[in-house]
């Protein structure tokens, strides 16, 4: 969409583009570039991989296999399992492809059992292998970036962790640092990290800082040697100008 300026100097020049109209031209490129990246990146995930076109038989591979969650939310009472191809458990997760194509007792029983999660969790879980899709929300996103790390289901782990870092605030920066070191969410780390450093002053009066201290003393150091690196980097810098 062109500005007044830039349509009337069109029409009397048949040329002109505004620094405005520039600019907005350029986001919404970029916008449509990285639209176009998660779409490409979500047709590869979805994409079934070689196996089916290999194998002379299929008839074993297309046998359903069930996921039978066993999280502390399950078990007090009979969960049911979810049923999966195992087309798509083995074209999804090099993890389920191990099981169900050797000889493992996943393999022949069928039955993968799925430790602490919960149903609705692993339900998510086996939905986003069929579709690329899941509503997510902070827990949510937190569970499944676990099971993705597990599975190595690669595009669900950087969708789940693109989630996360979006709602990085004050409030859970500390704790999504812990969890990103954990879990090897490297973007997740960053965005946490900087919001912890940019409110150090406030740091030690938190009760999240005062876990860390006792569960992980070593993160501790890491923020600090973070901070310190960041003023000294910022001093050297404010003495060369």
């Amino acid at each position: 969409m062109w500005c007044q300026s830039c349509r009337e100097a069109y029409e009397e020049r048949d040329a002109g583009t505004c620094k405005e109209c520039y600019e907005e031209a350029s986001e919404t490129e970029e916008e449509l570039k990285r639209e176009i990246d998660d779409l490409k990146s979500k047709v590869a995930f979805l994409r079934l991989a070689s196996p089916l076109d290999d194998l002379a038989s299929t008839t074993d591979l297309l046998l359903h296999a069930v996921l039978s969650p066993s999280g502390s939310n399950s078990a007090t009472c009979a969960t049911p399992a979810i049923p999966a191809h195992r087309a798509i458990l083995i074209s999804r997760s090099p993890v389920f492809k191990a099981m169900l194509e050797n000889e493992m007792e996943e393999s022949r029983s069928g039955i993968i059992k799925i430790h602490d999660v919960s149903y609705y969790v692993l339900r998510s879980f086996v939905h986003y292998l069929y579709t690329a899709e899941v509503l997510l929300d902070e827990h949510m996103a937190c569970e499944l970036l676990i099971l993705a790390e597990k599975y190595q289901v690669k595009h669900l782990k950087i969708f789940c962790e693109k989630f996360m870092t979006s709602k990085v605030n004050n409030d859970n920066a500390i704790g999504n640092y812990a969890f990103a070191h954990r879990h090897s969410a490297k973007q997740l780390l960053e965005a946490a990290l900087s919001l912890i450093i940019e409110n150090m002053a406030t740091l030690t009066e938190r009760e999240e800082y005062k876990e860390l201290v006792e569960k992980d003393p070593r993160l501790v150091v890491e923020i600090y040697e973070a901070y310190l690196t960041r003023q000294v980097n910022t001093a050297a810098k404010d003495s060369t100008t």
